[in-house]
Order: structure tokens, then C-alpha cells, then sequence
């Protein structure tokens, strides 16, 4: 009768595990990369429609608090109207994960802030953009 033995059978547990404990971080990691993933675009949404209203109104609409709060976490929170993105006519499409905030910096110029906490550690990942640069992340890679 032929089989595996002990020590084969438990070689190979030890380099499934060993495999896990590599793949269960980077797939947290992606997991929160993705979900953070939705921040820049609406960041550079907001500047495009700022950069209209600027065309056609000749000035800035400010939301200088965060909106829809201050304090994202790690669920997904309904966008709410009754901010200066009303006027911009900019909304996103369901909940959101991110906060957002614009300041008129000067006569030219602006700057828009996207947050957000993905993971609910405390620590917020922070994008902005101005009229000349595009959307950035300003704060480590590792931050989510």
C-alpha cells in the first residue's frame, strides 16, 4: 500500500500556511487600496465642476466643512444635499466612504479635499487638487 507519510503530510500544512500568512495581508491591503479607490475620482469630479462654475459664474463655490461629515469610518455613509456642492451641481452616485471640502484659496484658485478612514484606525487618507494640479494623495501610501 503506498501513501504519504507524516512528515510529507506536514511539510505540506506548513507551506500552505506559510502562503496564507503572506496572501491574508496584501489581500486586506487590496481590499482597502479598492475601497479607497473611489476618493480621488470624485475629488477630480468636484474640481472639474468648480472649474465650470467658475467659467460661467466667474467665482468659486466654497463648502469649507467636510461633507456629508468630518469623520469618515469604515462603512459608507448617504450623501445628504444642502451643501455648496448643491450649487456646483455635483453629487455622487449612492453612499460615499469619503468626506469633501473646497476652499477658494484665491481670485484663480482653489483647492479641493477628499478624506477618508477605510480601515477606522483614526488615521485618514487625504487627496487634493487644485485648478492646476490633479488629484493627489498627500498622505502615505499605507494610509487608508
Amino acid at each position: 500500500m503506498r501513501g504519504f507519510t507524516l512528515v510529507e503530510l506536514m511539510i505540506v500544512v506548513a507551506i500552505i500556511g506559510i502562503l496564507a500568512a503572506i496572501a491574508i495581508p496584501n489581500w486586506y491591503d487590496l481590499q482597502a487600496r479598492a475601497k479607497r479607490a473611489e476618493v480621488p475620482p470624485n475629488v477630480t469630479a468636484i474640481k472639474t465642476h468648480e472649474e465650470g462654475y467658475d467659467a460661467v459664474h466667474d467665482g468659486y463655490v466654497e463648502q469649507a466643512t467636510f461633507w456629508p461629515d468630518a469623520s469618515p469610518g469604515k462603512h459608507p455613509r448617504a450623501w445628504t444635499t444642502g451643501s455648496g456642492f448643491d450649487s456646483l451641481g455635483w453629487a455622487p452616485d449612492g453612499e460615499v466612504r469619503g468626506s469633501y471640502s473646497v476652499v477658494t484659496t484665491s481670485t484663480t484658485d482653489f483647492r479641493v479635499v477628499g478624506i477618508t478612514d477605510v480601515d477606522g484606525d483614526g488615521s485618514q487618507a487625504r487627496f487634493t487638487a487644485t485648478r492646476s494640479i490633479a488629484a493627489t494623495l498627500v498622505t502615505p501610501g499605507d494610509v487608508y
